[in-house]
């Protein structure tokens, strides 16, 4: 039985754990959602991609303790989720994460490393690592404090406490908050509207947001000279002379 399902329609793939009971992030997980990206990425159909739970939990936590049960190597096993959650931040595809119910731990990394998250109401976060005498291993104590401050961070990565989808909201951890049955069509629709964008503009928004170091005008100057030279950028430019929709088509 298939770890991560793999739906693909009109350039965009919705992915769906599927490990129960609670769809915890198992080497199995991993290699699937690494196999699924491989597939994305070489596929130039594919424009967006949605990750949501299978059941009532979106994905909670990291299977530490049942890949040590198999003899796995537990090095490994970190430096390959915090690999793949880098891959899921810096692909040049949009990731929309529709967070359905519990994202503790790496759930909750895997949410954060997405690009959109929408949470259903009945979804709850939490780095809750500190209460099992460890720390978040695949990002959060990075990408945390870059969505919610440092103050919230702080007491989320210390405390260990979960909050519910609508303090997610508050403090900036998702971006929208929708009736559960709602869901999956939400983040479809908008993974829809992405995909109909210019995939090399949001590919170079991307990496844009990603380096926040020295030489960021630079960068971002570089970057629309090369977009202005592009067939999507004189697209784009004739449909609104024209007053209609672009076709981008990514070169």
């Amino acid at each position: 039985m298939s770890a991560v399902s793999v739906k693909e329609r009109d350039g965009v793939v919705l992915w769906t754990i599927a490990n129960p009971p609670v769809n915890a992030i198992s080497m199995a997980v991993l290699e699937e959602l690494e196999a699924s990206l491989n597939d994305a990425e070489e596929n130039p159909n594919v424009r967006a991609v949605v990750i949501t739970g299978q059941g009532p939990t979106f994905a909670a936590g990291a299977d530490i303790q049942g890949f040590m049960k198999l003899g796995g190597n537990l090095q490994d096993f970190m430096v390959k989720g915090a690999r793949l959650y880098q891959r899921l931040e810096s692909t040049r595809l949009p990731i929309v994460a529709a967070v359905n119910g519990v994202a503790f731990g790496g759930g909750n990394e895997l949410a954060m490393a997405s690009d959109i998250r929408i949470a259903s109401t009945q979804a709850r976060f939490g780095q809750p690592e500190v209460n099992l005498g460890i720390i978040p291993g695949w990002g959060g104590t990075m990408r945390l404090p870059k969505l919610v401050g440092l103050s919230q961070a702080r007491r989320l990565l210390l405390t260990g406490d979960p909050i519910d989808a609508e303090r997610a909201l508050a403090i900036g951890l998702v971006d929208q908050v929708v009736e559960p049955h709602l869901l999956v069509a939400q983040a479809l629709n908008l993974a829809d509207r992405l995909a109909a964008l210019p995939p090399l503009a949001l590919k170079e928004i991307k990496q844009l947001l990603l380096d926040h170091g020295p030489g960021g005008q630079e960068r971002e100057t570089a970057a629309i000279q090369r977009l202005m030279i592009t067939a999507d950028a004189l697209e784009g430019i004739r449909a609104f002379m024209e007053k209609r929709r672009p076709r981008f088509q990514g070169h």
